[in-house]
C-alpha cells in the first residue's frame, strides 16, 4: 500500500554488521516542512498579539514616543517632571556610563509613557464602543451627540484593525434590572394569555420580583463584575452542550449553494474548490487578516477562534467542545468509506486541481465499506449518553481511536453524496424541499454531524453544509459560506470542461483509508431515522418582491417579514403564538444570542384589524405602529435589554442554589411555536449581483423547535427576492401555507399615497403575481416592478 509507505519516516533492520539504517528523505523533508510551516505560525500569532494588544496605537509608536522624549531631552528640557532622574538613581549599579544610564532611563520613561497612552486610548475606545443610542435615533435625524461619537470613533479606529483588535475593548454585556425585565416579559405575553391568565402571570411576577428575584439578581450582578460575559458560558453549556437529546436536526442547521447556477457539475472538481476555498478562509482566520465584521460599530469575533479543526465530543452529563491549533488534513466520507485526505504537501496548500485528482481517486475508489464502518456516522446522529458510552467502550484504544482522531482533529469533515439535489427537473419546488431536507439530515449517517461544520459535495456539483450550533451562530457560519462560494465562482473558477484550474504534482500521497474494527451493534440509526423521517422542510421562493419596495414604504423589511409571519401563523392556527426571533448580541464581548419576541400587542392589532376587514387607514396606521415596536424591540435586544438571556441566567442561578420559582420555572418550559431567523448577507462586496444576476444565495434552514411548530429562516436576497426556509413536523397535523399570501396582503393593505396593487395571473411567467399602480405621473400607467 503506497499510503503506509508516506507514513514511515524510515526503517532500520539489525543485521549481523550491525544497524542497517534506511532513511526516507522525502518523508523526512516533509517532516521538516511542516516543522517550518508550523513555527511559521507560531511567529506569526506572536506578531498579531503585539499588534491587536497595543491597538489602537500600533507597535511604531513607541518609536515615535521615544525619538520625542529623546529630543526634548536633547533640548535641555525635561519632559518627564523629574521622573526620567528617579529611573537613573535606580540605575547607579550597573556598569553603564552617564550617558548610557540617561539613555536607559529616557527609553524606560519612554516605554512607560507609552504604555499609559495606548491605556488611555483603550479606554477612550471602550467608552465609545459602549455607547449605543446611535440605534434608536431616526434616519435623518440623528443628534449632535451621536454625530461627535461618529468622529471620534472614526478617528480611533483610523488604523486598520486584525480580526481580534476590538475584542478587548468591547463593553461587557450588561445586567438589566429585574423590574424592567419582568415588566418587559408581561407586555411580551398580553396577546398569548386571556384576562385571567394574564393576571396570574402578573402576580407570579410580582412574587417573584418581591421575594427571590433581587437574591438571584445579585448572585448574577457578582458574576457579570469577574466573568467576561454573564451568559456566553451558561448558554454554551446549558442549552447546548448539556442537551442529551439527538444534535442532528434539534440543533445543527444547513447552508444552501447558488440557487440557479452550479458553477461546475464534476463533483471532484466542487470538491477540490469549495476545500480550497475554506482553507483560504481558515489561513485569513489565523493570520487575523479578516476585517471584523461592523454594524456601525465592530462586532466580537470570538466565534470565529472555533471554526476550524473543532468537534463535539460526548459525554454522558455534558458533551466537551474540542479544539486543535492546526490541522494539515480533512476527513472524507463516501459510499459508506472513511478517508484522511492531505491538504498541504511540501509546506504549501495544494492546489485545487491536486485536490480535484485526489478526490477523484476516492471517488473511483472501489473497495466496500468494513463491517460497522458504512453507518458509523449514525452515532452523531442519536441520543448523546448510547454514543458516549459506545464512545467509551469501543473508541477508547487501538485502531478505531486512531481512526475517530483523524476525523476529530479534521479541518472539517466532507461528504461526497451519490444523489444529485438543486432546483432542476419537472418538479423544481419539490426538488428544493429534498435538497434542504437532504442538508438538514442526510441519511442519517453520511454527515458527521460533531465536528464544527460538514461540507456535502452532491453527485452533480451541489454543495452545502451542515453546521454543529453549540461553537458558533449561524452569521458567523454564513460569513464563511458566502467567501467559500464568491471564492470557488468568481477567483478561483474552473476550466471549460468543468474541471479545477492548475496543475498536478506527481507522486502526490494517496488518500488514507481509515480502518476500524466495529461491532455491528454500535448504531443510533433507529433514534436519528425516526427523527428525520418526520421532519417537513419546505422552501417558499418568493419573487413577488423584495426589500427594493418594502424600503419604500419606510419601514424595516425584516418588521415587514415577522408581522407578514404572525398574520401567516394567525390564518393558519386561527391564534397566536410565542414568537422566537434570534438577534444577535456581538455589540458585546463574547455576545451571541438574544430573543426578540415578535409577537407583541402591536402586531396582535394589525393582524385582527387586517382579518376583520377594517378600513385601509387603521390598518396602516396599525402596521406602523407595530413596526416600530418591533424595531425598538431588537434594537433592545441588541443592545443588551432583552427578556430571556436574563431570566435564563436568574433561572440558572436559582439551580445553584437549590431553589425553585414557580414564575421561572413556567417562563422557562414555554413552546416556541414560531421559532424564526434572518440569515444576513454580510459580503455583498464579494457577489455582483448587477452583472451575475443569477448567482443569488438561497440561504440556509434549521428544524422546528417545538413539535407542533415551525422553524422559519429567511433571506432578503438582492432587491427582489426573499427565500424562506420552513420545517414542521409530520406528526403535527397542520402545516404552513399562508407565507405569499400574508406577505402580498400586509403590502396591499399599507400601499403609500402613490401606489396601489393589483393581483393576476402572468401569462408569461405562468403564475400569479402582484402588479403595482403607479399614480406619481397622471394618467395612470401600468407597470410591472414586483415580480421578475
Amino acid at each position: 500500500m503506497a499510503e503506509a509507505h508516506q507514513a514511515v519516516a524510515f526503517q532500520f533492520t539489525i543485521t549481523p554488521e550491525g544497524i542497517d539504517l534506511q532513511l526516507s528523505y522525502q518523508a523526512l523533508n516533509q517532516i521538516y516542512l511542516s516543522g517550518v510551516r508550523s513555527w511559521k505560525k507560531r511567529v506569526s500569532r506572536v506578531r498579531n498579539s503585539l499588534i491587536k494588544g497595543v491597538y489602537p496605537a500600533s507597535p511604531s509608536s513607541w518609536l515615535f514616543v521615544s525619538i520625542a522624549i529623546l529630543a526634548t531631552m536633547y533640548m535641555r528640557s525635561d519632559p518627564s517632571m523629574g521622573l526620567i532622574t528617579k529611573i537613573q538613581h535606580h540605575l547607579l549599579h550597573m556598569s553603564l556610563s552617564a550617558q548610557g544610564q540617561t539613555m536607559l532611563s529616557a527609553l524606560v520613561f519612554s516605554t512607560l509613557l507609552w504604555l499609559s497612552l495606548i491605556l488611555a486610548l483603550r479606554f477612550c475606545l471602550k467608552l465609545l464602543l459602549s455607547y449605543h443610542r446611535w440605534m434608536f435615533e431616526q434616519h435623518g435625524r440623528v443628534s449632535n451627540f451621536t454625530k461627535v461619537w461618529v468622529t471620534l470613533l472614526g478617528l480611533l479606529s483610523s488604523r486598520k484593525p486584525l480580526l481580534y483588535s476590538y475584542q478587548t475593548s468591547l463593553p461587557h454585556l450588561p445586567v438589566p434590572a429585574i423590574k424592567d425585565t419582568l415588566s418587559r416579559y408581561l407586555r411580551s405575553v398580553r396577546p398569548l394569555l386571556n384576562d385571567l391568565e394574564y393576571k396570574r402571570m402578573s402576580e407570579l411576577a410580582s412574587d417573584f420580583e418581591k421575594n427571590l428575584g433581587n437574591r438571584l439578581q445579585r448572585y448574577l450582578k457578582l458574576k457579570a463584575l469577574w466573568a467576561t460575559n454573564y451568559v456566553s458560558d451558561w448558554w454554551e453549556e446549558y442549552i447546548y452542550l448539556r442537551g442529551r437529546g439527538p444534535i442532528m436536526v434539534n440543533s445543527n442547521y444547513y447552508g444552501m449553494d447558488f440557487l440557479y447556477v452550479t458553477p461546475t457539475s464534476v463533483q471532484a472538481a466542487r470538491a477540490g474548490n469549495t476545500i480550497t476555498a475554506l482553507l483560504l478562509y481558515r489561513r485569513k482566520v489565523n493570520r487575523e487578516e479578516l476585517k471584523p465584521v461592523r454594524t456601525v460599530i465592530p462586532l466580537c469575533a470570538a466565534q470565529c477562534e472555533r471554526m476550524f479543526n473543532t468537534t463535539r465530543t460526548p459525554g454522558e452529563e455534558t458533551d466537551v467542545l474540542q479544539h486543535w491549533q492546526d490541522s494539515e488534513f480533512v476527513a472524507v466520507y463516501h459510499k459508506g468509506r472513511f478517508f484522511r485526505l492531505w491538504v498541504y504537501r511540501a509546506g504549501r496548500l495544494m492546489s485545487p486541481r491536486e485536490l480535484e485528482y485526489q478526490i477523484q481517486k476516492i471517488l473511483d475508489d472501489p473497495s466496500p465499506p468494513q463491517p460497522g464502518e458504512e453507518k458509523l456516522g449514525a452515532l452523531t446522529a442519536g441520543d448523546r449518553i448510547p454514543w458516549a458510552q459506545v464512545r467509551k467502550q469501543y473508541f477508547s484504544s487501538g485502531v478505531n481511536k486512531r481512526s475517530l482522531d483523524v476525523i476529530e482533529k479534521a479541518a472539517f469533515f466532507i461528504t461526497l453524496d451519490d444523489e444529485e439535489q438543486g432546483m432542476r427537473g419537472e418538479d423544481p419546488a419539490g426538488n428544493l424541499d429534498r435538497y434542504a431536507k437532504s442538508l438538514l439530515h442526510g441519511k442519517c449517517y453520511d454527515r458527521w454531524f460533531d465536528k464544527s461544520f460538514s461540507i456535502v459535495i452532491y453527485k452533480n456539483g451541489k454543495n452545502g453544509l451542515n453546521a454543529e450550533h453549540s461553537w458558533a451562530d449561524a452569521p458567523t457560519v454564513a460569513h464563511l459560506w458566502e467567501y467559500t462560494l464568491a471564492t470557488d465562482a468568481f477567483h478561483l473558477g474552473y476550466t471549460e470542461d468543468g474541471h479545477c484550474k492548475g496543475e498536478v504534482e506527481p507522486l502526490l500521497p494517496h488518500p488514507q483509508r481509515l480502518l476500524w474494527d466495529i461491532p455491528l451493534e454500535c448504531s443510533s440509526l433507529a433514534v436519528a431515522q425516526a427523527l428525520a423521517d418526520d421532519v417537513d422542510c419546505h422552501i417558499v421562493h418568493f419573487r413577488d418582491f423584495g426589500k427594493g419596495r418594502i424600503k419604500k414604504l419606510r419601514v424595516s423589511p425584516d418588521a415587514f417579514v415577522q408581522i407578514s409571519l404572525q398574520l401567516a401563523y394567525y390564518r393558519d392556527r386561527g391564534s397566536f403564538c410565542l414568537t422566537y426571533e434570534a438577534s444577535m448580541t456581538r455589540l458585546f464581548r463574547e455576545g451571541r444570542t438574544e430573543t426578540v419576541r415578535s409577537c407583541t400587542n402591536e402586531s396582535a392589532a394589525f393582524v385582527k384589524a387586517l382579518e376583520n376587514g377594517e378600513d385601509e387607514e387603521s390598518c396602516r396606521r396599525l402596521f406602523r405602529l407595530a413596526s416600530e415596536t418591533h424595531q425598538n424591540l431588537y434594537r433592545m435586544a441588541m443592545t443588551g435589554a432583552g427578556i430571556d438571556r436574563h431570566l435564563f441566567c436568574l433561572y440558572v442561578v436559582s439551580k445553584y442554589l437549590g431553589v425553585d420559582s414557580p414564575f421561572l420555572k413556567e417562563v422557562l418550559s414555554e413552546p416556541w411555536r414560531l421559532s424564526t431567523s434572518q440569515t444576513p448577507i454580510q459580503q455583498i462586496e464579494l457577489f455582483d449581483l448587477k452583472n451575475h444576476p443569477d448567482y443569488v444565495s438561497l440561504g440556509g434552514g434549521f428544524g422546528p423547535v417545538a413539535d407542533d411548530g415551525y422553524g422559519v429562516s429567511y433571506i432578503i436576497t438582492g432587491e427582489d427576492m426573499i427565500n424562506f426556509h420552513v420545517s414542521s413536523k409530520h406528526s403535527c397535523n397542520q402545516t404552513v401555507t399562508n407565507i405569499k399570501p400574508a406577505m402580498v396582503d400586509v403590502l396591499c393593505n399599507i400601499p403609500d399615497k402613490t401606489h396601489q396593487f393589483h393581483t393576476g395571473y402572468d401569462t408569461k411567467f405562468g403564475q400569479t403575481n402582484t402588479w403595482e399602480l403607479d399614480n406619481s405621473n397622471l394618467p395612470w400607467s401600468v407597470k410591472k416592478t414586483l415580480s421578475q
